[in-house]
């Protein structure tokens, strides 16, 4: 049933109050309720989806929800999609039957908040706030208002109630909150689990899959298949019969056509000189101006003599017949325009009409540019005003615009033009097929194209439109477009002078004052015809309650030129109900549906022209979605209801077409792309001749192949069909066409979805932006919207998760992000809607500034590899046996043999490192202090002695020192005692909080029964602050060395066999394990013998170690290796970099040092803290030409790209490019591989080794543990460097990490190690035997089943390489991949964290830093941010689609933090376990935590 009209304008008005907010929403629903209270027992208890079925064969009502327009309007820019109501109810009732699902809300921190809005102190609209005290409340109470059009409201309300309680909030910016944490359970969840509880929902979301779960089967090949979508059986498919072109009216004969659009000028200039030709009005809606046919024809003629005879350089005319020429007008000046584009066509010039770009950066201004480089234009038209208010270089002249060609302004004000001598005529010819004007067109990827158009062909389009239209001589049209293109050129700047019409031109600027002025010029001038776009009569309808003497009787067409949009209906609908009231006759409305480079393509005739009777049509959103036209459809909610776009132009040939690969024509059902065969369509893109061929030339043909037609038709990039009564209807453009898993949907109907969600009350409407990006092979669809300066943060989210529920139930489609940005922000068109093209790229690029997102990767996301499924137990063997039927080495090797180099002097074979503290050379230098070995040697018997007395032998002792060497002596003095010493890094003065702790669990652990340190270091240790710290009483005996008496030490310990302790090595492993390992001293020996050898360690030499002295090889090479081998060590602290980056290199430069070895962290350093400041260095003489080897020590995959920025950087300071090294141990085995550089003079005597090679490993292969090489730059490849030449006496092998079988070279494995240096053993407080018998003694399960190895905890494998060693024998190449307890284990396949890392590092300019670890089977993406916290959010798209793109995996979590948040060891190492920890424990304080969907 139909409401009355009476009460229909009532609703209008009473929805248009609450949108002004004069009115309270408990107010309006009291009016709204009254007015329709007579009705009502009619509509209750009528299922929703049925009501909408009725409205649709009734007039769709003319209710629009109205919007909270700021009073100025100037924030509700136009835009042309228009949602029916009629939508709305369905999007209404879709969301009603959804099922509860509860999502964890993104953390924001504060700051974010501030900025995220940029009016963000409007005050909330009072009208709204019931509704904000209802969004919040407890569970269980049920809605009291409902404020949502449409029916099932309690459903929706209480859902959403539901929604917010599952959240467990950590946002802490409403008041609202503080309020709330009283009565409301949910919120009061413990700080520490916040984190969990949120991802506990993250997960229960996804555990109900919306999409079938993929087949699992393991894909053997290194191709690994994404999941191909199988088409499904029962989608709808054409059943109509195959269509035939349609055919227009042909075109009148009129007599006295002119036969060119500059005669008939001529001859209206001449005959009817005093006839009005343009009107144009001010922002006030006057009449500033009226062009008659004679002023243009006057002012036309002088501007094409000047053009063509006053502008010259060198004496040559400027421009020729033919040339393109640039109009830059503003759209309030529509008189310059017409006289400069009818100047142009009559000087012959070829007018190019483009907008005025208003700064260097406007969306879209660069491609401008590149169209008219393209073009050839040197000169732009414009008006004196314009040209003022361009943006001016330095000179004074029009700053070049980026992308822009070199152009000459000429303003085409009278005092600039000349007044043409008497015996001038401009030549007016017939129309022919050369160029008239080009106009330009934007397309769906944001480049610029321009479409020209011949004489003829504008000739034919006046012809045409003059007919479809019945325009008559000296009509009043009004014309409300941008006159510059498309519809409001054709009708208002070149039909009307073909048919001396009178045009109102309305101001873009005067409409966005005065909606309504439009309609009060129509009533004042009587126009007959109107050219309007949906946005225009909506616009009006929301502004007609302040106008009742307005009369349209005098229309007899008003032109919808967006009509082929599907949501132009509403707007057509709701306008015709209110104002037909004032003389709007139903059949006057006209839609017409066009295209740049077809033009107009079909319109609706005006009634007297006697024709059918427009037509709509509901069709299945289903079925549009496989191109299938179902009218009748079940499925009630996702419906399109579109109207007919009138028919085909006078003259014209249409036929519809598949869209993609041959234009095959369409059956009657299915949904095609309309092709024109015209006169009047474009010709061509200029400069492009195979886009031209594709769009201008295309030859349809039938189902058999045979072609319709001799001529070629145009594709008009309009989506639709051929309906009864040879209408034709469009339900799409190709620009907005998102191509999802083999199914089509529509941009524009994904837009009005949104807008329907929540009328008026949370986005701007037109503010909305739907585009699809390509991410893993299949188009993902994203929404961007404009949120209202006062949305709370639970609005927006609210809305968010009703939007993405309200497309999935009606669209049947999964939206892939879901961004808002603050009011105003996304960049616009020209004429006020949205730069599609750009908010896509500034998304792409991270630049958008999102103020909230929601990603759903895991609902979109169906065509993931599979995920690999391990195969039965292959057993060791047959592994074995299939590496050598597949011609696999064995993947083992070993360093040279030590019986073979041995020193000659004996006496080094003494199995303690005591001896040599008499008699080594060697001579320390640390910090502004030096030791020789003797100096060293007096030093440690005074700690040997103060230790004797105290302590029985065997005692641990910990010693914590600054590097320096104390720590040195103390460590010999320890050795003396017969004790057992401890290396500990001291505590941090600043940062006693954290460091401590570690110290204390070390001395605990250690068992150390006493502290040697330094007077300041033990008054720390006791202090009030490390009080707060630790147990400060609980310290065992603290020794402070510094001033120790010189008495002689009775008796030096000597150990009874070498297999006794010699020190702890403790150390934190990446993966947060405090561990120490027991070193004898047969280790210790043997370590130093085989450092000694591989990197020829002579007296003469002179080292510079830039380590920490605490652990592993830094220890090593910090106390041991100068003591053994007799070589003057220069020390330096690394922490003293932070003072002073250049310190290190200073060192080396300055003692001419040839062997330095560094970690990770310092080369970071130096790169970051000195790369800008080598010419610096070079005038203070630093020199590293000296260098011949510089080794990083590292536990981990070497980092290619550090080495290289390193040793790009440095090669000014004279490093070579080849000195750069790495290095690998850890904690089973200190150092298994050291990489001595080959420029050694020692060669011939077979120490020096190849160069590091680096192999190209196939990443996806690696995922599997299988090594494939690849070439350099193939995709997918990751670059790995070989870890260094393994040490003398050092045997590896590659093992399987389940089998402990050994593996072929070309498998992924773990590294196990066999040398006289291994460490003996954990020590730990438990000693758990299993523990250390599986690490430090394990055996082969095949194979050599004999040999004790250690387990490294290491993945990685051996390569043979073509290089040969000074032996002659080839090369065996050891690669670290990474940690095996690092690995994640996702899908079934195994994943490196730095290879995720460095993707997402690149993703974007602002990652500082990157970390990745797994929380219950989700990825959690730690990204540190460098630079301001707006960007924070333009990551989360971001880092989300390039771990798809490039791992195949779905980020769960991303969680956006300040730089220096992702904890780092002194090695430089990422803590990634502390991090979780931190993370789940919530200690963080991140600027935003993005939960993916």
């Amino acid at each position: 049933m139909t409401l009355p009209a009476e009460v229909r304008e009532k609703l209008a008005e009473l929805e248009l109050e609450l949108s002004e907010g004069d009115i309270t929403q408990k107010g309006y629903e009291k009016k709204r309720g009254k007015l329709l209270a007579p009705y009502i027992p009619q509509i209750q208890g009528v299922d929703p989806s049925l009501q909408i079925d009725n409205r649709i064969q009734a007039s769709s009502q003319a209710v629009l929800p109205g919007s909270k327009h700021n009073k100025s309007r100037a924030a509700n820019t136009r835009d042309e999609r228009f949602r029916s109501d009629l939508h709305t109810e369905a999007v209404q009732a879709a969301l009603a039957k959804y099922k509860e699902r509860k999502m964890p809300m993104p953390s924001k921190r504060r700051s974010v908040l501030v900025q995220s809005s940029v009016e963000a102190c409007t005050p909330p609209d009072t009208s709204s706030a019931s509704e904000d005290e209802g969004s919040l409340r407890r569970q269980g109470r049920l809605a009291t208002s409902t404020p949502y059009q449409g029916h099932g409201h309690l459903a929706v309300e209480h859902w959403f109630n539901r929604v917010i309680q599952g959240s467990s909030v950590t946002t802490t910016n409403t008041t609202a909150h503080a309020a709330l944490n009283a009565n409301s359970h949910s919120f009061g969840v413990p700080v520490n689990s916040r984190v969990s509880s949120k991802i506990q929902q993250l997960l229960n979301t996804l555990k109900r899959p919306k999409r079938p779960p993929l087949r699992e089967f393991f894909v053997d090949d290194f191709e690994e298949l994404l999941d191909v979508q199988q088409i499904d059986p029962n989608q709808p498919k054409p059943e109509g019969q195959h269509t035939s072109p349609l055919e227009g009216e042909p075109l009148g004969v009129v007599n006295n056509w002119p036969p060119s659009l500059p005669a008939a000028l001529q001859r209206w200039g001449a005959t009817q000189p005093k006839s009005p030709c343009l009107t144009a009005l001010d922002n006030a809606g006057k009449p500033v101006y009226t062009l008659t046919y004679g002023k243009l024809w006057t002012r036309s003629q002088k501007l094409a003599y000047t053009l063509l005879n006053k502008l010259s350089t060198r004496n040559e005319p400027l421009l020729m017949p033919g040339d393109r020429v640039a109009l830059v007008f503003p759209n309030n000046d529509p008189v310059m325009f017409m006289v400069a584009f009818y100047g142009c066509l009559l000087a012959e010039l070829v007018p190019v009409p483009i907008e005025v770009p208003l700064t260097r950066k406007d969306a879209g201004s660069q491609q401008i540019g590149f169209l008219l480089g393209s073009c050839g234009v040197t000169l732009a038209l414009t008006t004196d005003a314009c040209q003022k208010g361009l943006p001016k270089a330095q000179t004074g002249e029009v700053a070049t615009f980026k992308g822009w060609p070199r152009l000459l302004w000429f303003v085409t004000d009278g005092k600039h033009v000349v007044k043409p001598p008497k015996d001038w005529h401009p030549p007016i010819r017939e129309a022919s097929n050369d160029i008239a004007y080009i106009e330009y067109k934007t397309s769906k990827e944001g480049s610029t194209m321009g479409i020209t158009v011949s004489h003829s062909a504008m000739l034919a389009h006046c012809h045409a439109l003059t007919q479809a239209c019945g325009y008559t001589e000296a009509e009043t049209i009004t014309n409300v477009l941008d006159f510059k293109r498309e519809a409001g050129l054709w009708h208002g700047v070149l039909t009307s002078v073909m048919n001396r019409m009178h045009v109102i031109s309305i101001p873009y600027s005067l409409m966005k004052v005065n909606p309504l002025s439009w309609i009060q010029k129509v009533h004042t001038y009587k126009a007959r015809v109107a050219v309007v776009k949906s946005r225009d009569m909506h616009w009006s309808l929301l502004a007609q309650r302040d106008q009742r003497d307005v009369s349209l009787s005098s229309l007899r067409m008003l032109i919808v030129a967006d009509g082929a949009n599907p949501w132009s209906i509403s707007s057509c609908d709701a306008f015709l109900n209110v104002f037909q009231a004032r003389g709007l006759r139903p059949e006057v409305i006209c839609p017409c549906a066009s295209s740049s480079e077809a033009m107009t393509v079909a319109i609706r005739r005006p009634p007297e022209l006697g024709v059918p009777p427009p037509g709509k049509a509901v069709l299945s959103m289903g079925g549009l979605s496989h191109s299938v036209i179902r009218v009748d459809t079940e499925e009630k909610l996702s419906v399109l209801t579109v109207q007919d776009v009138g028919q085909v132009m006078p003259g014209a040939l249409v036929c519809v077409v598949r869209v993609e690969g041959t234009p095959y024509l369409c059956q009657t059902d299915e949904v095609g792309e309309i092709c024109v065969n015209s006169g009047s369509t474009g010709v061509a893109y200029y400069g492009l001749p195979g886009m031209t061929k594709n769009i201008f030339e295309t030859i349809p043909v039938t189902s058999s192949g045979i072609p319709v037609s001799d001529r070629p038709f145009t594709r008009t990039s309009l989506l639709g069909f051929v309906g009864p009564d040879s209408l034709v209807f469009v339900v799409g453009k190709m620009d907005g066409l998102m191509v999802v898993s083999g199914r089509r949907h529509n941009a524009d109907d994904v837009v009005a979805t949104a807008l329907a969600v929540e009328p008026m009350k949370f986005v701007y409407r037109g503010r909305i932006a739907v585009f699809s990006l390509s991410v893993l092979h299949d188009e993902r669809i994203v929404v961007v919207a404009e949120q209202r300066p006062d949305a709370s943060e639970e609005d927006s989210f609210q809305w968010m998760s009703r939007v993405l529920q309200a497309i999935d139930s009606i669209h049947q489609v999964g939206v892939y992000c879901l961004a808002l940005v603050p009011a105003n922000t996304l960049p616009k068109a020209p004429l006020g809607g949205i730069h599609i093209s750009e908010t896509k790229q500034r998304f792409l690029e991270g630049a958008l500034h999102p103020c909230n997102v929601l990603m759903c990767p895991h609902t979109c996301v169906t065509n993931l590899p599979k995920p690999r499924q391990k195969q039965p137990e292959v057993g060791p063997a047959s592994m074995i046996v299939g590496n050598l039927v597949a011609g696999k080495r064995i993947a083992q090797a070993c360093g040279r043999d030590v019986a073979q180099l041995e020193d000659n002097d004996q006496a080094r074979k003494v199995d303690s490192l005591l001896h040599f503290t008499h008699s080594s050379p060697a001579h320390i230098r640390c910090r502004h202090s030096t030791a020789s070995c003797l100096q060293l040697h007096k030093r440690a018997e005074r700690v040997a002695t103060a230790l004797m007395g105290r302590l029985n032998t065997g005692d641990h002792v910990a010693l914590v020192y600054p590097p320096g060497i104390d720590l040195i002596a103390t460590f010999y003095g320890c050795l003396y005692a017969g004790c057992v010493p401890v290396t500990v890094r001291p505590p941090h003065p600043q940062n006693l909080a954290t460091t401590l702790p570690t110290v204390k669990m070390i001395v605990e652990v250690s068992k150390s029964v006493c502290i040697l340190t330094t007077q300041a270091i033990m008054k720390l240790l006791k202090s009030k602050e490390a009080a707060a710290a630790v147990d400060t009483k609980s310290w065992p005996m603290v020794l402070d060395t510094d001033d120790l008496p010189r008495k002689k030490s009775p008796q030096m310990y000597k150990p009874p066999t070498p297999e006794m302790l010699a020190y702890l090595d403790f150390s934190v492993s990446t993966t947060g394990i405090l561990a120490g390992v027991k070193m004898s001293h047969a280790a210790t020996s043997a370590l130093c013998r085989s450092i000694k050898l591989q990197c020829e360690l002579y007296p003469s030499r002179q080292i510079a170690i830039c380590l920490d002295p605490y652990c592993g090889l830094g220890f090593a090479l910090w106390c041991l290796c100068s003591v053994y081998s007799g070589h003057q060590s220069i020390l330096v602290p690394p922490l003293e970099l932070e003072s002073n980056a250049s310190l290190w290199l200073a060192a080396v430069s300055q003692y001419k040092v040839r062997v330095t070895f560094c970690s990770y962290s310092v080369m970071e350093m130096c790169t970051k803290g000195l790369g800008s400041q080598t010419e610096a260095l070079r005038l203070r003489n630093v020199n590293l030409s000296c260098v011949r080897t510089c080794m990083v020590v590292a536990e981990e995959r070497p980092r290619i790209a550090l080495t290289q920025s390193f040793s790009k950087i440095f090669k000014d300071l004279g490093l070579s490019s080849r000195a750069v090294s790495t290095t690998f141990g850890c904690r089973v085995n200190v150092a298994i591989c050291l990489q001595p550089n080959r420029l050694g003079k020692l060669a011939e005597q077979g120490t020096a080794g190849p160069d590091p090679t680096t192999v190209y490993v196939d990443m996806r292969a690696l995922r599997h543990d299988r090594v494939r090489l690849v070439e350099r730059g193939s995709p997918h490849s990751l670059p790995l460097m070989e870890s260094g030449k393994i040490l003398p006496g050092v045997k590896v092998i590659i093992a399987n990490t389940e089998t402990k079988g050994p593996l072929g070279d070309s498998h992924l494995g773990e590294v196990w190690v066999s040398s006289p240096h291994n460490a003996t053993g954990y020590y730990t407080v438990y000693g758990e035997e299993a523990l250390h018998a599986d690490h430090f003694n394990t055996k082969l399960s095949f194979g050599d089943t004999q040999t004790v190895w250690a387990r490294t905890g290491y993945l990685g494998f051996l390569r043979r390489t073509d290089l040969t060693d000074a032996s002659g024998e080839r090369h065996d190449a050891l690669y670290v991949v990474g940690s095996l307890d690092e690995t994640l284990e996702l899908r079934g396949m195994r994943y490196h964290p730095i290879d995720i890392e460095t993707s997402v590092i690149r993703s974007h300019k602002s990652i500082a830093e990157c970390a990745v670890f797994t929380w219950t089977n989700l990825l959690v993406v730690v990204v540190e941010l460098e630079g301001s916290e707006q960007e924070a959010l333009d990551l989360v798209a971001l880092v989300t689609n390039v771990v798809l793109e490039e791992h195949y995996l779905i980020v769960g979590v991303v969680v956006v933090v300040d730089p220096g948040v992702i904890p780092i060891n002194s090695r430089g190492e990422k803590q990634r376990m502390h991090l979780r920890d931190g993370f789940l424990a919530d200690q963080l304080d991140p600027i935003y935590v993005a939960y993916n969907m």
